[in-house]
């Protein structure tokens, strides 16, 4: 789970701190990357869930679900990522 602003100053580090809780995860199990409460998208916030789902991969769990915020929804798009995703849920706003 991420939320808040997931600006370029923050990015490595919660690159990492995700990589290292799916790396305790136990091979195949599966997961969910919830984005939903990033209220500010950047292109920091999607290469940390790039890298995510690049370490998911490494570690063979399944990745299930993208949750993602509508701004990180919009962005995604723009940026032509949404095929690399599973199944994504974006939240609306009203």
């Amino acid at each position: 789970v991420a939320s808040g602003e997931a600006g370029f100053d923050m990015a490595a580090a919660l690159a990492e701190k995700g990589c290292g809780w799916l790396m305790q995860q136990p091979q195949g199990s599966e997961v969910v990357f919830d984005l939903s409460g990033v209220d500010q998208a950047s292109s920091a916030a999607l290469s940390v869930m790039l890298e995510w789902l690049r370490c998911a991969h490494r570690r063979q769990l399944s990745v299930v679900e993208v949750r993602l915020s509508a701004p990180l929804s919009r962005l995604t798009a723009m940026a032509g990522l949404e095929q690399l995703l599973p199944e994504v849920h974006a939240e609306t706003s009203l």
